[in-house]
């Protein structure tokens, strides 16, 4: 994989970064893509929401167990949706406001800037969204936090095993 693009944000560090876009409020981003890839973002306008897929590059090691922004518990790493992951990539279903050339505008966006983007799918309501779901521990009312804080990001300067 390698990335397409990246994603700009006014998110510079992981603490007081919405959780979640569904949290995220009016936060706008910008996509922007490499030139090879405008055009296929054609036919991308009519889509209300799009799907980011991108690489958390800024996220410490990952362990199988970890506090979520949400809880106070530990949690098993597959039960959350922490960004430090064996395989650190992250998805968020964001609002598109408009694609100018190879520019998204977003809208709800919860990702730090400067993040490398690895792929964009639409959002489909009819394959996407399944009310009433059951959300495992989420549901017995775990934390209201609506920011993250940086207990998933690796201090700067150092690379993903935590070195130096």
């Amino acid at each position: 994989m390698h990335s397409i693009g990246v994603i700009r944000t006014p998110f510079r560090e992981q603490a007081g970064t919405p959780i979640q876009p569904a949290r995220a409020g009016d936060a706008v981003g910008t996509v922007i893509l490499e030139d090879a890839y405008t055009p296929a973002l054609k036919d991308l306008e009519g889509f209300e929401r799009i799907w980011l897929i991108y690489l958390f590059d800024r996220a410490r090691a990952w362990s199988p167990l970890v506090v979520p922004y949400l809880d106070r518990e530990p949690r098993g790493l597959f039960a959350t949706r922490a960004p430090a992951r064996p395989n650190p990539i992250g998805i968020s279903a964001v609002r598109l406001e408009s694609v100018q050339g190879s520019t998204l505008t977003v809208r709800g966006v919860d990702v730090l800037d400067g993040t490398p983007l690895l792929d964009v799918k639409p959002y489909v309501p009819e394959f996407d969204a399944f009310p009433g779901s059951r959300a495992g521990w989420f549901e017995a009312g775990a934390g209201c936090e609506r920011l993250a804080d940086d207990r998933f990001e690796r201090p700067c300067g150092r690379d993903s095993t935590g070195q130096g």
